[in-house]
């Protein structure tokens, strides 16, 4: 990073995103539609049906990226303004991958229920709001407790996304290994916003012998210091660290810090084990030092020079796109183990050539080393998107009346690829 330092500043200056009209405005009558008076008459049917905001304004597509900077990446507390490059990137991100515009808005409040009556005065702007880089445990209540008040999606991509990314890459891993979700032992070391949701979604997948470990050891029933989100994890054991428990692992989530996993560890560990080191830009272990132990291991990263790379991107700007289609009043349990299926469904496709030239690999194919699709995968747009807003319609808060799938999947395919005419 140091000698691309320049570079990245280069990359930076100016910001990332910026605003484009969608509508022409060069003449007498279109600024008289645009503004005054032509503006009132949208304005009036709004009054009288608060529901053509998502017809008559950008409510449908519009995302607010909403952080307090006090989590950030791999950097800590260091402010909502120091944070706002990273918030601009996720805008860029919305866009890129998935088209959807979103704003950044950084909070200079910390406390909760200011960060909460913050984000329902600005709510009417927003068809869905992604928390960002906002601290455990207060992230939890203030999803929650936003989720409830309001009619629009709220979801905290740090807490999600990579429970999700995760579980797919779970599901594949045990398919490969013939493995069964209830018989296998999952180790998640970490105990922040990710990890507690990760070990939440590997339960709801069906996974029962689990446990989570923070920076003390192995949260278990004896402890009196947990708070009552690790405390719904604690199991009874007389495992304290993560060497007792790794005993006879079938798999183990990193997200804590370089160096947590050792080759001693991973000797340890069931038969064909997976070992998702996240830690970055260092992972608990890298897939050299595991390689150079034993040979039968599933192995991801969050670095993008590795198989396997758990990213996010994968997730956040194609679960906004399916909720936003049929106008979601919440992002379901449902509609997340509907993107992580779909992901998980989509890396057994056929690589696509677009994908294959991105990496300059003609060899990807489903197997150990590609259990996730890479997110050059223009598909995971059609995927996960459908898939989620089939489950929304399914869960009862799509606001979208005669929702048809099979027309909605080939409406992402003209988004990617252009229609049929125009192809």
């Amino acid at each position: 990073m140091a000698e691309n330092r320049e570079e990245v500043l280069e990359y930076h200056m100016g910001g990332k995103i910026g605003i484009e009209t969608t509508k022409p405005c060069s003449t007498q009558q279109q600024l008289s539609m645009a503004y005054t008076p032509g503006v009132a008459i949208p304005c009036l049917e709004i009054e009288k049906d608060e529901e053509l905001a998502y017809k008559y304004t950008n409510k449908g597509n519009l995302v607010a990226v909403i952080s307090d900077g006090t989590a950030v990446l791999g950097l800590g507390d260091i402010g909502a303004l120091a944070g706002k490059p990273v918030m601009e990137g996720k805008s860029v991100l919305f866009k890129q991958f998935a088209h959807v515009d979103a704003f950044d808005i950084e909070l200079d409040v910390k406390e909760i229920d200011d960060i909460i009556a913050t984000c329902k005065a600005i709510a009417p702007t927003f068809g869905g709001i992604n928390l960002e880089d906002i601290k455990a445990p207060k992230c939890f209540e203030i999803e929650t407790r936003l989720q409830e008040a309001l009619d629009i999606p709220v979801f905290h991509d740090d807490q999600h996304g990579t429970a999700i990314i995760t579980s797919a890459g779970l599901l594949n891993a045990i398919e490969i290994s013939g493995k069964k979700i209830e018989d296998v032992k999952v180790i998640v070391n970490g105990a922040g916003a990710a990890g507690l949701s990760c070990a939440k979604m590997y339960r709801e997948l069906g996974v029962k012998n689990l446990y989570v470990c923070d920076r003390k050891g192995v949260i278990t029933t004896s402890r009196e210091d947990l708070n009552p989100y690790k405390a719904k994890f604690a199991m009874d054991t007389e495992a304290k660290t993560l060497s007792d428990i790794i005993d006879g692992a079938d798999m183990f989530l990193g997200l804590s810090s370089a160096g947590a996993l050792t080759q001693d560890m991973v000797l340890k560990m069931a038969a064909e084990p997976i070992i998702f080191a996240l830690a970055n830009p260092v992972p608990e272990i890298l897939p050299e030092e595991v390689l150079a132990v034993r040979d039968d291991v599933i192995m991801g990263t969050g670095r993008s020079d590795y198989p396997n790379q758990v990213n996010n991107v994968l997730g956040f700007p194609f679960i906004f796109r399916g909720a936003l289609d049929v106008r979601a009043r919440k992002v379901t349990e449902g509609m997340k183990l509907a993107a992580a299926r779909a992901l998980a469904d989509l890396a057994k496709e056929p690589v696509p050539p677009h994908v294959k030239a991105a990496y300059h690999n003609d060899d990807i194919e489903f197997g150990k080393k590609h259990i996730i699709p890479l997110p050059f995968n223009k598909e995971v747009l059609i995927w996960v998107a459908s898939a989620v807003a089939k489950a929304a319609v399914e869960d009862g808060v799509a606001r979208v009346k005669d929702y048809d799938h099979e027309a909605y999947r080939e409406e992402l395919r003209c988004l990617i690829y252009g229609c049929p005419d125009e192809r």
